[in-house]
């Protein structure tokens, strides 16, 4: 455990303890998240090459535009 990670925690055990469950639940809760997305995007490298790919060609060729923020 980084030192950070345990003053965190030192921090966290002083609070009240419905505090620390709130806490804990949200820290699980973005943990399992983090793994979520590490799984969609693991799942999802060759579609991504793929579609960079055709975007570059796309703008290599001449189909592409600047973006302008005034007409979004």
């Amino acid at each position: 455990m980084t030192k950070l990670l345990e003053r965190a925690f030192k921090e966290a055990s002083r609070l009240p303890e419905v505090e620390q469950n709130a806490l804990a639940k949200w820290v699980l809760e973005e943990l399992e998240a983090e793994g979520r997305w590490e799984k969609a995007f693991a799942g999802s490298e060759d579609i991504l090459d793929r579609l960079a790919d055709e975007a570059l060609a796309a703008h290599k060729n001449g189909k592409t535009k600047p973006l302008d923020i005034d007409t979004l």
